[in-house]
């Protein structure tokens, strides 16, 4: 009962820090954007961490990569949860592609919008397109960028097949892709499904049995020896399904 009581003391002490630092971030976003810049993306990291604690979530990076990361990468991972949209900027130094909807979040969608999250709307091609071209804007300006290959939330397993975006940014631009496996270890109350809510799933998060997060992290992977992007990702895509059978299966 001791530890019950501690555990949700301290939850509530993170979410007043939380929301005293989302109150300031959420002021400066409403300055004008030559003056928020690389420091309010670095600010937003640190929120993503706040955030993470707050929903008393265990968040292991597992540095499974042999070689050193490289200064700049395609970061890419599957796409279970809703977690993974604060966990990885909450680790990575990363430019996020996400879900148009997710600028609709309350506070959230303000902060991600002013710390250059890039937004698509996945039913309209023409969003995809400008999504894809300010993905490889962001490259060309020495950015590191993050893309669910997956398409969105497919679940637990890894979907059947890869979109070829992210291959083909790394095709053109020379920048190696960063393959990520993330596995949370109580995977019914981790995963997404519909009709949850944001809302929903913080609460799933923060009442947990198991609250393990575990971002596998391997060696990038170079697109020298690819010239077509459909087969960059059938290739990183068996890695996955390798990943998966040995931590899930």
């Amino acid at each position: 009962m001791l530890r019950f009581v501690a555990k949700w003391l301290w939850l509530l002490w993170c979410w007043v820090e939380l929301s005293v630092f989302t109150a300031v971030l959420y002021a400066l976003s409403w300055l004008p954007r030559p003056l928020t810049g690389r420091y309010y993306h670095e600010l937003s990291r640190v929120w993503c961490r706040y955030l993470v604690r707050a929903l008393g979530i265990d968040l292991r990076l597992h540095q499974k990569n042999t070689r050193p990361v490289p200064e700049q990468y395609i970061l890419i991972s599957n796409h279970p949860s809703a977690l993974e949209d604060f966990g990885i900027p909450a680790l990575f130094d990363i430019y996020p592609l996400a879900k148009k909807g997710v600028r609709d979040w309350y506070f959230i969608g303000r902060i991600s919008d002013r710390s250059d999250t890039i937004f698509v709307r996945r039913s309209d091609p023409d969003s995809r397109r400008a999504a894809m071209e300010a993905l490889a804007d962001a490259v060309n300006k020495g950015r590191s960028i993050a893309v669910f290959p997956e398409g969105g939330c497919k679940g637990r397993r890894i979907h059947s097949s890869f979109q070829t975006g992210a291959f083909d940014i790394s095709i053109r631009t020379g920048v190696p892709i960063l393959p990520v496996f993330l596995h949370y270890e109580e995977q019914d109350r981790f995963e997404w499904h519909d009709p949850h809510t944001l809302l929903h799933k913080f609460w799933h998060y923060m009442t947990a049995q198991n609250n393990r997060a575990n971002y596998y992290l391997y060696d990038a992977i170079s697109p020298s020896g690819f010239t077509d992007k459909q087969a960059f990702a059938e290739y990183v895509h068996q890695k996955y399904l390798q990943w998966q059978e040995r931590y899930l299966d």
